[in-house]
Protein backbone atom coordinates (compact mmCIF):
# COMPACT_ATOMS: atom_id res chain seq x y z
CA UNK A 1 0.00 0.00 0.00
CA UNK A 2 1.40 3.50 -0.84
CA UNK A 3 1.45 6.32 1.60
CA UNK A 4 1.71 10.41 0.40
CA UNK A 5 2.96 12.24 3.42
CA UNK A 6 2.08 15.65 2.40
CA UNK A 7 4.12 18.09 5.33
CA UNK A 8 7.22 20.67 5.64
CA UNK A 9 8.16 19.71 8.49
CA UNK A 10 10.75 17.30 7.90
CA UNK A 11 11.25 15.84 11.39
CA UNK A 12 7.33 14.46 11.35
CA UNK A 13 7.90 13.50 7.86
CA UNK A 14 10.43 11.69 8.42
CA UNK A 15 9.06 9.88 11.56
CA UNK A 16 5.78 9.06 9.89
CA UNK A 17 7.18 7.56 7.24
CA UNK A 18 9.20 5.31 9.20
CA UNK A 19 6.77 3.86 11.53
CA UNK A 20 4.75 3.49 8.35
CA UNK A 21 7.53 1.79 6.17
CA UNK A 22 7.61 -0.56 9.22
CA UNK A 23 4.21 -1.55 9.10
CA UNK A 24 4.18 -2.61 5.19
CA UNK A 25 3.47 0.39 3.89
CA UNK A 26 5.29 2.56 1.44
CA UNK A 27 5.64 6.03 1.66
CA UNK A 28 6.88 9.17 -0.62
CA UNK A 29 7.24 13.07 0.94
CA UNK A 30 5.79 15.95 -0.53
CA UNK A 31 7.26 19.33 1.51
CA UNK A 32 5.50 21.97 -0.14
CA UNK A 33 1.78 22.78 -2.48
CA UNK A 34 3.83 22.51 -5.67
CA UNK A 35 5.24 19.06 -5.28
CA UNK A 36 2.25 17.92 -3.87
CA UNK A 37 0.25 18.73 -6.45
CA UNK A 38 3.15 16.95 -9.18
CA UNK A 39 2.79 14.19 -7.01
CA UNK A 40 -1.18 13.61 -7.42
CA UNK A 41 -1.02 14.73 -10.73
CA UNK A 42 1.52 11.86 -11.61
CA UNK A 43 1.18 8.84 -8.89
CA UNK A 44 -1.59 7.07 -7.58
CA UNK A 45 -2.04 6.63 -3.70
CA UNK A 46 -3.68 4.41 -1.52
CA UNK A 47 -3.90 7.34 1.60
CA UNK A 48 -2.38 10.82 1.75
CA UNK A 49 -1.57 12.12 4.51
CA UNK A 50 -2.53 15.86 4.40
CA UNK A 51 -1.35 18.86 6.29
CA UNK A 52 -3.06 22.05 5.75
CA UNK A 53 -0.22 25.01 6.79
CA UNK A 54 2.32 24.83 3.47
CA UNK A 55 4.98 27.26 2.46
CA UNK A 56 3.24 28.11 -0.55
CA UNK A 57 -0.35 26.72 -0.26
CA UNK A 58 -3.44 25.96 1.89
CA UNK A 59 -3.72 21.91 2.00
CA UNK A 60 -7.46 22.56 1.03
CA UNK A 61 -6.61 23.66 -2.45
CA UNK A 62 -4.98 19.96 -2.66
CA UNK A 63 -8.25 18.97 -1.61
CA UNK A 64 -9.90 20.62 -3.87
CA UNK A 65 -7.40 19.51 -6.96
CA UNK A 66 -8.50 15.68 -6.00
CA UNK A 67 -11.81 16.36 -6.23
CA UNK A 68 -11.22 18.26 -9.48
CA UNK A 69 -9.47 15.26 -10.92
CA UNK A 70 -12.00 12.68 -9.62
CA UNK A 71 -9.39 10.82 -7.58
CA UNK A 72 -10.25 8.45 -5.17
CA UNK A 73 -7.46 8.39 -2.80
CA UNK A 74 -8.19 8.11 1.09
CA UNK A 75 -7.07 11.46 2.99
CA UNK A 76 -6.30 12.04 6.28
CA UNK A 77 -5.87 16.23 7.48
CA UNK A 78 -2.99 16.28 9.98
CA UNK A 79 -3.03 19.75 11.24
CA UNK A 80 -1.91 21.84 14.58
CA UNK A 81 -4.97 24.54 13.59
CA UNK A 82 -8.26 23.15 15.38
CA UNK A 83 -10.41 25.33 13.73
CA UNK A 84 -14.12 23.61 13.27
CA UNK A 85 -14.79 24.88 9.94
CA UNK A 86 -11.27 23.98 8.64
CA UNK A 87 -12.30 20.40 10.21
CA UNK A 88 -15.99 20.97 8.15
CA UNK A 89 -14.44 22.59 5.19
CA UNK A 90 -11.98 19.38 4.59
CA UNK A 91 -14.59 16.65 4.86
CA UNK A 92 -17.11 18.51 2.69
CA UNK A 93 -14.08 18.94 0.53
CA UNK A 94 -13.47 14.62 0.15
CA UNK A 95 -11.36 14.67 2.61
CA UNK A 96 -11.83 11.14 5.14
CA UNK A 97 -10.53 12.17 8.35
CA UNK A 98 -8.70 14.59 10.49
CA UNK A 99 -6.26 14.60 13.34
CA UNK A 100 -5.26 17.36 15.59
CA UNK A 101 -1.38 17.79 15.91
CA UNK A 102 0.21 16.56 18.12
CA UNK A 103 -1.13 12.47 17.81
CA UNK A 104 0.03 9.10 18.17
CA UNK A 105 1.57 7.83 15.09
CA UNK A 106 -0.13 4.12 16.23
CA UNK A 107 -3.25 6.15 16.30
CA UNK A 108 -2.80 7.30 12.64
CA UNK A 109 -1.99 4.06 11.48
CA UNK A 110 -5.10 2.87 12.75
CA UNK A 111 -6.64 5.21 10.89
CA UNK A 112 -5.10 4.76 7.57
CA UNK A 113 -6.04 1.05 7.67
CA UNK A 114 -9.41 1.94 8.48
CA UNK A 115 -9.53 3.69 5.16
CA UNK A 116 -7.79 1.55 3.15
CA UNK A 117 -9.77 -1.02 3.85
CA UNK A 118 -12.93 0.93 3.79
CA UNK A 119 -12.18 1.86 0.39
CA UNK A 120 -10.92 -1.20 -1.25
CA UNK A 121 -12.23 -4.11 0.91
CA UNK A 122 -15.62 -3.68 2.23
CA UNK A 123 -14.81 -2.50 5.63
CA UNK A 124 -13.14 -6.42 6.41
CA UNK A 125 -10.27 -7.25 8.01
CA UNK A 126 -10.33 -10.72 6.52
CA UNK A 127 -10.74 -10.34 2.73
CA UNK A 128 -11.54 -13.65 0.99
CA UNK A 129 -12.04 -14.86 -2.76
CA UNK A 130 -12.81 -18.76 -2.88
CA UNK A 131 -9.91 -20.61 -1.79
CA UNK A 132 -7.62 -17.97 -0.45
CA UNK A 133 -7.79 -15.87 2.77
CA UNK A 134 -6.54 -12.40 3.57
CA UNK A 135 -5.50 -11.37 7.08
CA UNK A 136 -4.91 -7.69 6.32
CA UNK A 137 -3.97 -7.07 10.05
CA UNK A 138 -1.63 -9.89 10.38
CA UNK A 139 -0.57 -9.78 7.02
CA UNK A 140 -0.91 -13.19 6.22
CA UNK A 141 -2.33 -15.10 2.85
CA UNK A 142 -3.52 -18.43 3.52
CA UNK A 143 -5.22 -20.72 0.41
CA UNK A 144 -6.88 -23.81 1.81
CA UNK A 145 -6.06 -23.14 5.14
CA UNK A 146 -2.53 -22.97 4.62
CA UNK A 147 -0.21 -20.29 5.09
CA UNK A 148 1.40 -19.24 1.93
CA UNK A 149 4.90 -17.01 2.83
CA UNK A 150 5.11 -14.38 0.53
CA UNK A 151 7.71 -11.25 0.25
CA UNK A 152 6.44 -7.54 1.39
CA UNK A 153 6.15 -6.77 -2.32
CA UNK A 154 4.47 -10.58 -3.15
CA UNK A 155 1.90 -9.29 -0.21
CA UNK A 156 1.39 -5.94 -1.72
CA UNK A 157 0.91 -6.87 -5.39
CA UNK A 158 -1.65 -9.50 -4.64
CA UNK A 159 -3.87 -6.93 -2.44
CA UNK A 160 -3.45 -4.75 -5.26
CA UNK A 161 -4.45 -7.29 -8.04
CA UNK A 162 -7.63 -8.34 -5.73
CA UNK A 163 -8.52 -4.56 -5.20
CA UNK A 164 -8.22 -3.67 -8.43
CA UNK A 165 -9.63 -7.03 -10.14
CA UNK A 166 -11.01 -7.51 -13.63
CA UNK A 167 -9.19 -3.96 -14.40
CA UNK A 168 -6.54 -4.88 -16.96
CA UNK A 169 -3.10 -3.05 -15.00
CA UNK A 170 -0.04 -2.08 -17.45
CA UNK A 171 3.52 -3.35 -16.62
CA UNK A 172 4.25 0.61 -16.18
CA UNK A 173 1.41 1.27 -13.36
CA UNK A 174 2.46 -1.68 -11.36
CA UNK A 175 6.15 -0.48 -11.52
CA UNK A 176 4.95 3.04 -9.96
CA UNK A 177 2.89 1.12 -7.52
CA UNK A 178 5.97 -1.03 -6.25
CA UNK A 179 8.64 1.65 -7.08
CA UNK A 180 6.84 4.94 -6.55
CA UNK A 181 8.36 8.16 -8.53
CA UNK A 182 11.66 6.09 -8.17
CA UNK A 183 9.41 3.81 -11.20
CA UNK A 184 10.85 6.74 -14.02
CA UNK A 185 14.18 6.37 -13.06
CA UNK A 186 14.49 2.70 -14.49
CA UNK A 187 15.99 1.20 -18.15
CA UNK A 188 12.81 -1.33 -17.57
CA UNK A 189 10.29 -2.85 -16.03
CA UNK A 190 11.91 -6.42 -15.49
CA UNK A 191 11.61 -6.44 -11.77
CA UNK A 192 7.21 -6.25 -12.10
CA UNK A 193 7.85 -9.93 -14.48
CA UNK A 194 9.82 -10.92 -11.72
CA UNK A 195 7.77 -10.43 -9.07
CA UNK A 196 4.77 -11.30 -10.37
CA UNK A 197 6.34 -14.37 -11.59
CA UNK A 198 7.18 -15.68 -8.08
CA UNK A 199 3.34 -14.55 -6.85
CA UNK A 200 1.96 -16.63 -9.50
CA UNK A 201 4.70 -20.05 -8.25
CA UNK A 202 3.90 -19.36 -4.94
CA UNK A 203 0.01 -19.42 -5.18
CA UNK A 204 -0.14 -22.52 -8.06
CA UNK A 205 2.00 -24.48 -5.34
CA UNK A 206 -0.35 -23.64 -2.99
CA UNK A 207 -3.02 -25.43 -4.87
CA UNK A 208 -4.71 -21.59 -5.88
CA UNK A 209 -6.57 -21.57 -9.41
CA UNK A 210 -4.88 -19.62 -11.90
CA UNK A 211 -6.68 -15.88 -11.54
CA UNK A 212 -3.72 -13.42 -12.55
CA UNK A 213 -3.87 -13.50 -16.03
CA UNK A 214 -1.42 -12.25 -18.47
CA UNK A 215 -2.90 -9.54 -20.87
CA UNK A 216 0.05 -9.78 -23.76
CA UNK A 217 0.92 -6.47 -24.70
CA UNK A 218 -0.88 -4.96 -22.10
CA UNK A 219 -0.04 -5.93 -18.80
CA UNK A 220 -2.27 -8.25 -15.95
CA UNK A 221 -5.42 -9.03 -14.64
CA UNK A 222 -7.05 -10.65 -11.71
CA UNK A 223 -10.04 -12.54 -12.64
CA UNK A 224 -12.35 -14.09 -10.04
CA UNK A 225 -15.70 -14.24 -8.96
CA UNK A 226 -15.71 -15.31 -5.30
Amino acid sequence: MKILIIEDEPELAQSISQYLSADFYRCEMAATYAEAVAKIETFRYDCIILDLMLPDGNGLQILEALKNMNQQEGVIIVSAKNALEDKITGLQLGADDYLTKPFHLSELTARIYSIIRRKHFTSSNIITQNEIAIDLQAKTVTIHDRVVPLTRKEFDLLLYFIGNRHKVISKSTLAEHLSGDFADMLDNHDFVYAHIKNLKKKLHHAGCLPYLKTVYGTGYKWESNG
